[in-house]
């Protein structure tokens, strides 16, 4: 589908719309990381169990992501945001309900599939539906969104179960998700897309050329480690924070969580660098300032500290992932949405492996173990682009990139 001319693109008010939309829910991603130890204590098990509250969600969402990408063009784009929110507003009140572990993860699994049905849509329909001269710019806000709630999310549940019972961080959000369903049907026009053509399975079969396109299989490496890593990082830091070493209130943990916020913002401007100085050494520096970041957090024992090293780890994160799609555009040329679909999905089987191999690490050595095999994680994935070849000027890259969101 070609673009929208300006005449008749979105007003300013849909950009605001789209992202508060994309914040929310990518944000029930990491709503229960602050949980665990709560969900562990209320259902009498594990913490390693009670993390499966987030990686049911994950599983099922990095599942959904991929499928709902593909059936997106078969429906339409506003469509399946529409059906997303709705559904998301069942399934999140539904989860407040429950009084057993079992419940809580399938129900998530649900919310999962259910909030699948919002980020490949919303990419898409940014990319068909604002003019070219403002495509980027929505694009940088949707990106900001997707790792602002990495953060927010986690703030959210926090800040609730301060005041109130955990149930109440489901059945808030529930309503939320339902006013936004009603910003996202008068708010923004529909797009063009949903006359479905060939059979129902046809558009699957696109996903298997992205196998044959050289070098992009293994650039889906950086996809899983970079989303294990961050998700692996915010499990491990409550309980560091919560630790004999700090000995820091929920309330406090809050805070540092949130200051990580301002590393995320070099977000939007990442396609300035990625202009000047190229993809891949803007991917490996993003990668490897994550992995300076991790590494070091648990070194020394200093909340000042902490907090620096935390902010350089999300500013090296929010570098890497932008420049990640822009090399997965430009190397599947023509397939391109199809292959940031399966990006998406790699990210969130890395988000829904990043609590329970957290857990597994600190069971096995501790913090500054846990912390320094994620960054080990990180620093391996640098190597990836060294065995990519990229045939295309920096500048064409990142406007293919743009293009296959």
């Amino acid at each position: 589908m070609n673009p929208q001319s300006a005449a008749d693109a979105p007003k300013p008010q849909a950009t605001a719309i789209l992202f508060w939309c994309s914040l929310i829910v990518v944000s029930a991603v990491y709503l229960t990381i602050p949980l665990i130890s709560l969900f562990a204590d209320i259902f009498r098990v594990s913490a390693s169990q009670a993390a499966w509250a987030g990686s049911a969600f994950s599983f099922a969402f990095a599942g959904g992501g991929l499928a709902f990408g593909v059936l997106s063009d078969r429906y339409g784009r506003k469509k399946l945001m529409m059906a997303g929110l709705a559904l998301l507003s069942v399934t999140t009140l539904a989860i407040g309900t429950v009084d057993a572990l079992p419940w809580l993860i399938a129900l998530r699994a649900l919310q999962g599939l259910a909030a699948s049905m919002f980020p490949p849509s919303v990419l898409a329909y940014a990319m068909e539906m604002f003019p070219a001269r403002k495509r980027v710019t929505i694009i940088g806000f949707i990106s900001t969104a997707f790792l602002m709630a990495s953060i927010v999310g986690q703030l959210y549940s926090s800040l609730i179960v301060l005041s109130f019972d955990w149930s109440y961080v489901f059945y808030i959000l529930s309503a939320v998700y339902l006013a936004s369903f009603v910003a996202i049907v008068f708010g923004i026009p529909g797009d063009k897309n949903g006359s479905p053509q060939g059979g129902f399975f046809a558009p699957f079969a696109r996903i298997g050329y992205i196998f044959r396109r050289r070098g992009l299989p293994i650039a889906y490496i950086i996809s899983g480690t970079l989303f294990t890593a961050l998700v692996g990082y915010f499990s491990t830091l409550g309980s560091y924070l919560s630790g004999p070493t700090f000995g820091m209130s929920h309330q406090e943990i809050l805070w540092v969580r949130a200051v990580g916020i301002i590393g995320m913002f070099i977000s939007p401007f990442d396609g300035k660098l990625v202009d000047r100085f190229g993809i891949k050494p803007v991917l490996c520096g993003g990668l490897a300032l994550a992995a300076v970041g991790l590494g070091l957090l648990g070194v020394w024992p200093n909340l000042a500290f902490l907090i620096v090293t935390s902010v350089v780890f999300t500013t090296g994160v929010a570098m890497a992932l932008p420049a990640q799609i822009s090399m997965i555009g430009q190397l599947a040329g023509d397939i391109r949405a199809v292959a940031v679909s399966f990006h998406m999905f790699m990210l969130f089987i890395g988000a829904s492996l990043g609590p329970i191999v957290a857990v597994y690490l600190m069971d096995l050595g501790g913090y500054l173990f846990t912390f320094l095999v994620l960054a080990g994680l990180l620093a391996l994935s640098t190597v990836v682009p060294m065995f990519i070849r990229l045939g295309e000027a920096p500048a064409a890259a990142h406007g293919q990139a743009q293009h296959s969101a």
